[in-house]
């Protein structure tokens, strides 16, 4: 079976997993519960409707890890409380959005840099110190909506740790792990530029994202 298939009927089975969790909240009056699975649900369409609206092919891969990172983080961390039931939970689901955003930023100042149609030409260095911007930025986003979450609906998103009720220990140790799950990747960007040799999984997804978008890549005559 190609990969590609695999990723494609892994993120069916996500996706069909929260419309069974919504139906049956539904059914068990459950309104807040199936309000939250109907956005998750949306929010994994996303990268569906943002391929068809910039016309950019977007790996299966990418989309699988996207999905997956919602699916775990919101799903099960938020509506299942696994950020309650394994202390773990918060750090790898933290770690592991450093390390998908750093990879958003890094491919699109990539896209920027390698398209002829934008005189930009960037550094090796600058591109992967955006790519860990980026990350860090759209972590900082996260912590914001958490706080705005629980301000405005007593929800507990930014968890209450013992002798620190505000939640500030716990923003800044996300914010942390997110730094480090970016510099992971900027690394490895940083090298793949440098060294312009398929040895990552970063660099997989970066020749296949140029692959499957040649006209991004191409000045029209």
């Amino acid at each position: 079976m190609k990969p590609q298939l695999i990723h494609r009927r892994l993120t069916f089975f996500l996706q069909a997993v929260l419309v069974i969790e919504a139906v049956a909240a539904v059914l068990e009056q459950q309104w807040l519960t199936a309000v939250v699975t109907v956005g998750i649900i949306l929010i994994t369409l996303a990268p569906v409707f943002l391929a068809k609206f910039f016309q950019v092919f977007i790996p299966p891969e990418f989309v699988l890890l996207a999905i997956a990172f919602v699916f775990a983080s919101l799903f099960l961390g938020e509506v299942h409380d696994y950020y309650a039931r394994f202390w773990w939970w918060d750090i790898a689901l933290h770690s592991s959005s450093g390390i998908l955003f750093g990879i958003i930023g890094f491919m699109l100042v990539y896209v920027l840099n390698e398209t002829e149609d934008i005189d930009i030409h960037m550094k090796p260095g600058f591109v992967a110190f955006f790519a860990f911007l980026f990350a860090v930025g759209m972590g900082t986003l996260w912590e914001i909506f958490e706080f705005a979450m629980d301000s405005f609906f007593t929800m507990n998103m930014q968890k209450e740790m013992l002798g620190d009720p505000s939640g500030l220990t716990d923003t800044m140790w996300d914010l942390i792990v997110d730094a480090l799950g970016a510099l992971v990747i900027s690394v490895l960007g940083y090298g793949y530029i440098k060294t312009a040799k398929n040895k990552s999984f970063l660099e997989r997804w970066i020749h296949s994202f140029i692959k499957s978008n040649p006209r991004l890549f191409t000045r029209d005559q």
